[in-house]
């Protein structure tokens, strides 16, 4: 069994998550959290994903999870903390349903990073190092002032042991960053036990007791600092393209690197230019129901959701369209994500997003 933890908070992602819970949003066509899913269903013996949040299901998120599990052929749950418990917490209040059926290790991912999720590496790395760990955390480089906002990784160049973990340094510490994505075995769960019960004597111990729950537990600040000087740690640096989604800017990044990557995993969802339609530009996707007037022209990295109308003389580059929306004749629309049902006027003045498109660690 394989899981990962999804958050679906993000409050640097509103207005946006006041429509749908952050991982439901599309990214490159498809939900965010959805390419988390294809990369797990494609490791062997998988036998189930676990969704793990603060959030309230509902009709749309039980529909996502309906249409997954038929697709993808894979069981796939959801489980609701009964408080935000921080990315150690929750899976240690759900270790039960976790462990359930003795799995040897699974994997945990954030569900705001986007990423070509090499997690068939990472189990032939851990295999390679069985025994001698309790998790490998996924890393890739950056420069020293982007550093600054990650969890920073100093190795044994040798063996990639992590010798030391620090969550967003106050100085450089090193260029390796961590990812948000991890391979543990069922042993981690003893070391998270032992930070529950230290929080739980300190919480009796105030006078008068405080609202904070023993269960809140972070594991970059309060479980792999311990396990590196424990050398219970591994990282396994990855070359491939990673980013995170905490801003809608960063989302418009996330769907050109997917875009991108659909041409050895997904050619089907790349537009193409066919007789008496738009004119296509690099990587776009369109949704089937779209109607799109031919001389609208579209792309380079351009995502146009379900019932998506776009008027005569259209231009569209770098932007996420959203479902419902609708753009009017010669609107141009760059940079931007276009809200649902919205309609774009070329008078309408559009909110515009910063997207830094060159750095490797988004916005």
């Amino acid at each position: 069994m394989k899981l990962f933890r999804i958050c679906f908070s993000g409050t640097r992602f509103r207005p946006l998550s006041f429509e749908v819970p952050k991982p439901l949003f599309p990214v490159a066509g498809v939900p965010m959290v959805q390419h988390h899913i294809e990369a797990c269903a494609k490791v062997p013996d998988m036998k189930e994903i676990i969704l793990i949040g603060f959030y309230q299901p509902n009709e749309e998120l039980n529909r996502f999870l309906a249409s997954a599990q038929q697709e993808f052929k894979i069981s796939i749950r959801y489980l609701q903390e009964f408080a935000a418990l921080g990315t150690g917490g929750g899976i240690y209040h759900f270790r039960d349903q976790i462990l359930s059926g003795g799995p040897t290790a699974f994997f945990l991912m954030n569900a705001d990073v986007c990423s070509e999720f090499p997690l068939e590496d990472m189990l032939r790395f851990h295999r390679q190092r069985e025994g001698s760990h309790c998790g490998i955390i996924l890393g890739t480089t950056a420069n020293r002032k982007q550093s600054l906002n990650y969890g920073c990784i100093v190795e044994n160049q040798q063996t990639n042991e992590v010798l030391h973990f620090v969550e967003k340094p106050s100085t450089f510490i090193s260029d390796i960053i961590n990812c948000g994505i991890y391979l543990f075995t069922p042993e981690i769960f003893s070391h998270i036990g032992t930070v529950f019960q230290r929080n739980q004597e300190e919480r009796l111990q105030e006078e008068p007791p405080c609202g904070r729950l023993s269960e809140v537990i972070r594991l970059e600040q309060d479980i792999f600092t311990k396990l590196a000087a424990q050398k219970q740690l591994y990282v396994y640096k990855t070359q491939h393209f990673w980013s995170q989604i905490k801003s809608a800017g960063s989302a418009i990044y996330a769907s050109r690197l997917y875009l991108n990557r659909y041409h050895e995993t997904h050619p089907e969802r790349l537009a193409t230019k066919q007789e008496g339609g738009p004119k296509i530009i690099g990587d776009v996707f369109i949704h089937p129901t779209a109607n799109i007037e031919p001389t609208a022209v579209l792309g380079p990295n351009v995502s146009i959701g379900k019932g998506v109308t776009i008027g005569a003389g259209v231009r569209l580059r770098e932007s996420i369209v959203l479902h419902g929306a609708t753009l009017q004749d010669h609107c141009c629309v760059l940079n931007s994500i276009v809200g649902w049902d919205m309609t774009q006027t070329p008078m309408t003045p559009m909110l515009k997003l910063t997207v830094r498109l060159s750095s490797g660690m988004g916005v």
